[in-house]
């Protein structure tokens, strides 16, 4: 964890510390310092830190909303953070194509596409 500066917050989770994300920081620098501190503290370090839902389920919700909205350039980065959380291609696949029924056939597409690429460029 390179920059490690507890803020000493709990974030709900009972947890102190920081878990030493930067994506925000990695995208945005300083150019917008409160979209990174929401980003990388409140979100990743609070949100999806919390016990309720395992990180493979917040994944699938996450990969499920963005769908929906039909957000492709945020659903690059959590389609691969799924498969990090322990999602398989093909249920990412299922969950798409289950999606498309319900979010519309051009959003599923979309995003069956970008996991495409993905799979195509990590493997």
């Amino acid at each position: 964890m390179a920059e490690n500066a507890d803020t000493g917050g709990t974030g709900g989770t009972g947890r102190t510390g920081w878990t030493g994300w930067t994506g925000g920081k990695h995208a945005f620098g300083d150019f917008a310092p409160g979209l990174v501190h929401y980003t990388d503290r409140v979100l990743f370090d609070e949100v999806w830190e919390r016990e309720d839902l395992s990180k493979r389920d917040r994944s699938l919700v996450t990969i499920a909303a963005l769908t929906a909205l039909g957000k492709m350039d945020q659903l690059q980065f959590h389609l691969g953070f799924a498969r990090q959380n322990g999602v398989t291609d093909e249920e990412l696949q299922e969950a798409l194509l289950h999606l498309a029924f319900y979010a519309g056939w051009p959003n599923g597409m979309g995003a069956t596409g970008v996991l495409k690429r993905i799979v195509d460029e990590r493997d």
